[in-house]
């Protein structure tokens, strides 16, 4: 199935792009600040839980073909964010450093040379519920480009985030996330410390919490209830992205792992899994895609633009058109995009 948060939307011959130019993509060094690890006691900084070293099972074969092959990795004990960044945290950030993100800047034209000019301003893209059912092939029908959406006005013009501190920060790309993580001292996790933090222990289960998507009825994450993109039922009580931590956590305390926003890691996207190992001694140990070597070489708009993978699904994610608020569930995020559905949360490597 196509991404539901496409590289650029092409408009009457046009391409227009999602969040700003490539030079976005940047890491910021952190300052004096930079928090030191000194053991395992006690969390670096404030909210961020320990996932012990191990094995699992990484992917899965049941659902969309980007996940599979199922195989063995192995990983290093880390340190994770608790929640997703929020807007209150985040805001702390551009506060101290007078940061600004790749939506608020001009995309520039060289990246995009068959753009119409015009559309080369500040914004970002933000969903829009449809009136009623529509072509589920085509994004463009509930996305929009928006000039001047961007973190503090996530709407665009007229709209802002009062209210919505404890809420996942969004409009983010990823260089906007790596910024936020080198001044907090941390990093973004790879594809295999992501899954394998949201798994929480349960090895080979369907969602996070379990193989049942429901348990006694109780919503266990914000996600999309009805008939993507037109009808939401709410049942989980929230329309849009919620409050980090209003959801049960997982088996290693991670609050918001599966649903709310989806996550940027630090991998970059990769159409399949590499094969499982054929004997235990090769392992990959800390596996991580570093470089963007396999672009989409398949013709479509924005193609030519390096993708990392994003985790855990979002709001919008429904069983109709986008199950993927699953741990095994992956997609590729082009690195110039941010949404009103991309969030964020960091490690600590030790």
């Amino acid at each position: 199935m196509e991404t539901a948060t496409p590289t650029s939307i092409a408009t009457s011959g046009s391409i227009r792009p999602l969040a700003s130019n490539l030079c976005c993509w940047v890491h910021v060094e952190a300052d004096e600040r930079r928090h030191k690890v000194t053991g395992l006691r006690d969390a670096p900084v404030k909210d961020m839980r320990w996932v012990p070293p191990g094995a699992f099972r990484m992917g899965s074969e049941d659902f969309y073909p980007e996940e599979a092959p199922i195989h063995r990795v192995d990983v290093d004990g880390f340190w994770i964010d608790e929640h997703p960044v929020t807007v209150a945290e985040f805001r702390r950030f551009v506060k101290a450093t007078g940061y600004v993100t790749c939506a608020e800047r001009s995309p520039n034209p060289a990246d995009y040379p068959d753009a119409d000019p015009a559309l080369l301003v500040p914004g970002s893209l933000v969903f829009h519920k449809t009136r009623g059912p529509v072509d589920l092939r085509d994004p463009r029908n509930w996305w929009a480009w928006t000039p001047e959406a961007f973190w503090r006005r996530p709407e665009g013009p007229g709209s802002n985030v009062g209210g919505r501190e404890h809420h996942p920060v969004v409009h983010v790309a990823v260089g906007d996330a790596e910024a936020y993580a080198a001044w907090a001292g941390k990093e973004l996790p790879t594809e295999a410390q992501w899954e394998y933090a949201a798994r929480g222990g349960l090895d080979g289960a369907v969602f996070v919490w379990g193989d049942e998507f429901a348990p006694r009825a109780r919503p266990m994450a914000n996600v999309w209830q009805g008939r993507f993109p037109w009808e939401n039922l709410v049942s989980d009580g929230w329309e849009g992205t919620s409050p980090v931590k209003r959801f049960p956590a997982n088996g290693y305390g991670l609050y918001d792992i599966a649903g709310n926003v989806w996550e940027w890691t630090a991998d970059f996207f990769t159409p399949r899994h590499d094969a499982d190992a054929s004997k235990a001694c090769c392992v990959p140990h800390n596996p991580r895609v570093a470089s963007p070597d396999e672009l989409d070489a398949s013709g479509r708009i924005g193609g030519h633009i390096p993708r990392r993978v994003i985790k855990g699904g979002s709001h919008l994610c429904a069983p109709n058109y986008c199950l993927r608020y699953r741990p095994a569930a992956r997609q590729g995020e082009a690195i110039d995009t941010s949404t009103s559905h991309i969030g964020f949360r960091c490690v600590v490597n030790v």
